[in-house]
C-alpha cells in the first residue's frame, strides 16, 4: 500500500472522528504545505525554462501530463498562470461543464480544464497553423476526450482574415497580410448554456463580445475570463468591454496578473510602444451570484 493511499486513509478516518475546529485547522495546514510543495516545484520550472539561453521547443512532461511545447518562457507563463495561479478556475454546477477555449495555443489550459473537470465538454479555436499542429498532438496524446479542436481564428465576421504568427503565443489578427486564417464568429457556438468561456484572442476581445451580445447570445454563458491586450497605441477598448458587461446583465472583476506576466502594470507607470500591457476580466452573471 503505497504512503499516499494510507495517508488519504487515515486523514478520512480523522476527519469523521475530530471536532469541526480540528479539522478545519489540519485543512489549512495541508493547504500551506501543498502550496509550499507547488512554489518550490514552479521554482525549479523556471530555471530550467529560462535557462541561459531558454529552453526551446520540445517535449515536456509535468503532473501527469505530456506536452510539446513552442519555447520555454511560453510553457513555464501558461503552467504558473493556469495551474498554479488558476486564472482560469471556475465552480461548475454540473460535472461536464462546457466550456469554450478561445485562443487554445498548444493546450495547457485544456489540459487544466480536464484535470478538474475530466468529463468537461470543451471546444477549443486556434488560428495559427503550426501552432494548431501541436496542439492536436497535445490533447490526443495526452488521451483527451469530448474536445473538439478548430483551426480559426475569432472575429465579428465569419470568412477569412490576414494573421501575423510569432512562433509561440502572441499570434494575432493583422493588417498585413502575413498568412491567411479562417475566422468564425462566437456567437455560432452560443446556441446553448456555456459554463465557462475563456477568450484570449490577442486584441479581439471587444469584436468578438459585441457580436455576440448583437445576436443575442452572449447571455448564455454563465462565467467568463477575458484577458485583455492594451497597446500604448492602439485602441483603448477596457472600458466599452466593462460596458457591454454591465449591459448584458454581468457582474465583473479586474485582475492585472503578476509583476512576471505583465510587469507594465506595476508602478512606476509609462507606456512603451510595441509593449503590450495585459488583465484579466473575470465576469459572471448576476443571477448565477
Amino acid at each position: 500500500m503505497s504512503n499516499v493511499t494510507y495517508n488519504s486513509k487515515l486523514y478520512s478516518i480523522l476527519r469523521i472522528i475530530l471536532p469541526v475546529a480540528m479539522r478545519r485547522f489540519i485543512d489549512r495546514v495541508i493547504a500551506r504545505l501543498e502550496r509550499g510543495k507547488a512554489l518550490i516545484r514552479l521554482s525549479n520550472l523556471r530555471r530550467r525554462m529560462f535557462a541561459n539561453p531558454p529552453r526551446t521547443s520540445g517535449i515536456e512532461r509535468f503532473m501527469s501530463y505530456t506536452v510539446r511545447i513552442t519555447d520555454g518562457p511560453n510553457f513555464f507563463m501558461q503552467y504558473k498562470d493556469e495551474f498554479v495561479r488558476r486564472i482560469y478556475h471556475f465552480e461548475s454546477a454540473r460535472p461536464n461543464p462546457l466550456i469554450l477555449d478561445c485562443g487554445s495555443n498548444i493546450g495547457i489550459s485544456i489540459l487544466y480544464f480536464k484535470h478538474v473537470y475530466p468529463q468537461a465538454r470543451i471546444i477549443g479555436f486556434e488560428p495559427d497553423p503550426v501552432i494548431f499542429g501541436i496542439l492536436q498532438e497535445n490533447v490526443s496524446g495526452n488521451k483527451l476526450d469530448s474536445v473538439t479542436l478548430i483551426n480559426a481564428a475569432l472575429s465579428a465576421q465569419s470568412g477569412t482574415a490576414a494573421f501575423s504568427p510569432d512562433g509561440s503565443a502572441g499570434g494575432h489578427i493583422t493588417d498585413r497580410n502575413n498568412l491567411t486564417v479562417r475566422v468564425e464568429q462566437l456567437s455560432a457556438y452560443l446556441n446553448e448554456p456555456v459554463d465557462f468561456l475563456k477568450l484570449n484572442i490577442e486584441g479581439e476581445e471587444l469584436p468578438v463580445l459585441l457580436e455576440s451580445a448583437s445576436s443575442g447570445k452572449l447571455r448564455n454563458v454563465r462565467e467568463m475570463v477575458i484577458e485583455y491586450h492594451g497597446w500604448a497605441d492602439g485602441q483603448q477598448r477596457l472600458g466599452a468591454i466593462l460596458e457591454l458587461l454591465d449591459q448584458q446583465g454581468f457582474r465583473y472583476m479586474i485582475h492585472d496578473f503578476d509583476h512576471e506576466t505583465s510587469s507594465m502594470t506595476k508602478p512606476p507607470f509609462r507606456f512603451l510602444k510595441n509593449k503590450p500591457w495585459f488583465c484579466l476580466v473575470y465576469a459572471c452573471r448576476v443571477e448565477d451570484l
